[in-house]
């Protein structure tokens, strides 16, 4: 099975979403690697998750400012590459030898300069946002030309193929979730976007 486009689905915290991921094709899995975070997921715990599943890259997530943090989670963590919040950590994490994805808020002042700065650095921008009015979409298709951005906001079954049709973007980012039960889930909203996305 395979996607249009690119999908990475961040934020799993189960095997039954990683398994189900890819299963359905998506290219990207994240796993946070915070402590802080209620999405947090052990070193040994995404590696056991790792070994069940096969065909998709691992994607290290983390909010971390600190260079020495994120280092030691490199060291920790088997990913293939890595997402990041803190732009000012970019040079740094180069030299770490891993693909970096940006994560970039949409409606931020600093938006544009971070992509013409830092584009040279990162394999995509993950781009979130809030409202996605036609002037938002209208701005956004300005830089999807010249920076390669991977949509985090405002993607439906009912718009994702009008989307992709319209906009040059590289993918679309989803979200895992928890398991009711353990082995149990409802992949409802996930189901959704990725069947209208299926390529026979």
């Amino acid at each position: 099975m395979s996607l249009k486009t690119l999908v990475k689905v961040s934020n799993v915290t189960n095997l039954s979403d990683a398994r189900y991921c890819a299963g359905m094709g998506v290219e990207m899995i994240g796993f946070v690697m915070d402590k802080s975070s209620v999405d947090y997921v052990s070193p040994e715990k995404m590696k056991e998750i790792k070994s069940w599943v096969a065909g998709v890259k691992i994607v290290g997530e983390t909010q971390s400012a600190d260079y020495e943090e994120v280092k030691a989670l490199f060291e920790a963590y088997e990913i293939d590459s890595v997402q990041i919040s803190e732009a000012g950590l970019l040079p740094q994490i180069v030299d770490l030898g891993k693909p970096i994805i940006l994560k970039l808020e949409f409606e931020s002042p600093h938006f544009e300069n971070y992509l013409e700065r830092y584009s040279q650095f990162v394999e995509f921008f993950l781009v979130r946002g809030g409202d996605f009015s036609d002037f938002a979409r209208f701005t956004l298709k300005e830089y999807l030309f010249n920076y390669s951005i991977v949509l985090d906001f405002g993607i439906t079954a009912d718009n994702v193929n009008k989307l992709l049709d319209e906009m040059p973007i590289k993918g679309i980012a989803l979200k895992g979730s928890n398991e009711i039960r353990p082995g149990y889930k409802d992949y409802d909203e996930l189901r959704d976007i990725l069947e209208m996305i299926e390529v026979d």
